[in-house]
């Protein structure tokens, strides 16, 4: 547990009031901390929050215009506030040490720690650590982005095995001394570069999960991993690569995973781990496992008995021999890529959104390939009908039901019908949940009308 030493302060400035700034106080006020919160947000529901905190002992400041004056000790960041945010900045003009409360959680928790960050597919690989720890007998949790913060998993009682964390590149802008026991890096593909600027800086704030680990961790990482990922995992951490390459240590080959460490080949055939892009991320777990001397046959136990999470290339139903998928939760090129890989059929596919990203070339031999027609939705949607209508046919669509009454009127027995967006969803949706849910209830109509 290299560096894992708690943090003892007698006083702590929170910034935000989400569920990772809530997390954070409720942690350091059991920790005897004087603990100020501060949100710039205003509303009922930030209020009710408040004042609970406010019974609990803290002092919360809601709506604030102004930076606490303090002092203060430390302070914690939630993943909405950017290292660049003035408040920052401020804090750390005045020489307060600022973390973020994936650091703070760490430094608390007595658990190992597994934790896995990346550009797409995280939650489907901490789910499947999860449930591949448990299928062996040790006890674990999941939370980070996955949903409870760590620092609310700190303090239980008694500290499961392990916690399973997924880590986002907003978290890792200010960690100091994390370093988890095993760490993934499952892909790295453009994404967040509105906050991060660069694929350069995005890469980096990736590369800091392996920056502090040691002696006795593991650092887990793709065969195509680039260079400056490889540099920035210490000498005396191992490394172990995944794949379906030939160099990879940790390799998917025609459902079963080899590696060393295995006396025998872990088999994910006939699970929805059994393709390629899935069959990587089984990989990943495998190499996880080996490292934090975990048996990897739990992996097979949980693979067969995975069910994939919410928006997740989640088979909604099968009309008249069409498949209609929701993989909502793709809301960046390189997840909608994945998500046409994995499927079985020409897909008529929907896609649209806000593009977080401007290389639209980069998915045009996969449609060309695998798309009969895209049905795009959004504030960007003429901007990719002009980009892909080239090597595949184009339909501009008013809206989701008009995209799914198109591609449905459109489609043929043996066809799959493909809600991948490669986009975000808030030009229209209030998240890609509620997306994939329009989807699902406008599926549920034309099944109810057959």
């Amino acid at each position: 547990m290299k560096n894992r030493t708690p943090t003892t302060v007698a006083s702590a400035l929170i910034l935000g009031l989400g569920s990772s700034g809530e997390a954070a106080a409720r942690l350091l006020l059991k920790t005897g901390t004087s603990v100020t919160v501060a949100d710039s947000g205003t509303g009922s529901a930030l209020e009710t929050k408040a004042q609970g905190l406010r019974v609990a002992g803290c002092e919360v400041r809601v709506g604030s215009r102004d930076l606490p004056v303090g002092p203060f000790e430390l302070a914690v960041i939630s993943p909405g506030i950017a290292i660049s945010d003035p408040w920052v900045m401020e804090l750390r003009s005045r020489g307060v040490p600022v973390i973020s409360e994936l650091e703070l959680g760490w430094r608390v928790c007595r658990s190992r720690v597994l934790a896995v960050t990346g550009s797409n597919g995280k939650s489907t690989l901490v789910k499947l650590c999860l449930e591949s720890l448990k299928a062996v007998g040790r006890s674990a949790v999941a939370g980070g982005n996955y949903g409870t913060p760590l620092s609310a998993m700190a303090l239980l009682d008694p500290a499961p095995d392990w916690i399973v964390v997924e880590v986002s590149s907003f978290q890792l802008e200010a960690v100091e001394r994390f370093a988890p026991d095993v760490g993934i890096l499952l892909n790295l593909n453009p994404n967040h570069l509105d906050r991060h600027g660069t694929l350069e800086v995005y890469a980096g704030m990736k590369a800091r999960l392996f920056a502090q680990m040691g002696a006795g961790h593991t650092a887990v990482i793709p065969e195509t991993a680039p260079g400056m990922i490889r540099a920035a995992i210490p000498a005396p951490c191992r490394t172990a690569t995944f794949g379906s390459g030939e160099e990879a240590m940790f390799r998917y080959a025609n459902g079963y995973i080899s590696g060393p460490g295995l006396d025998v080949p872990i088999s994910v055939q006939g699970t929805v781990f059994d393709n390629e892009v899935m069959g990587e991320t089984a990989a990943a777990c495998v190499a996880a496992m080996v490292g934090g001397g975990v048996p990897p046959l739990g992996v097979t136990v949980a693979a067969k008995g995975f069910e994939r999470l919410p928006h997740r290339m989640q088979t909604v139903a099968e009309v008249r021999g069409v498949t209609f998928v929701n993989d909502s939760k793709a809301t960046n090129l390189a997840a909608m890529s994945a998500g046409l890989r994995m499927v079985r059929g020409p897909v008529r596919l929907i896609a649209g959104g806000l593009l977080k990203e401007s290389d639209l070339d980069s998915v045009k031999k996969i449609l060309v390939n695998r798309v009969r027609g895209v049905y795009i939705i959004g504030k960007y949607s003429r901007v990719m009908a002009a980009a892909w209508k080239d090597v595949v046919p184009c339909m501009l669509c008013s809206g989701l039901k008009d995209a799914v009454d198109h591609a449905w009127k459109d489609s043929r027995e043996g066809e799959v019908v493909l809600l991948s967006p490669g986009c975000a969803s808030f030009d229209q949706f209030k998240s890609f949940e509620d997306r994939g849910e329009q989807f699902t209830n406008l599926v549920r109509v034309i099944e109810k009308g057959e």
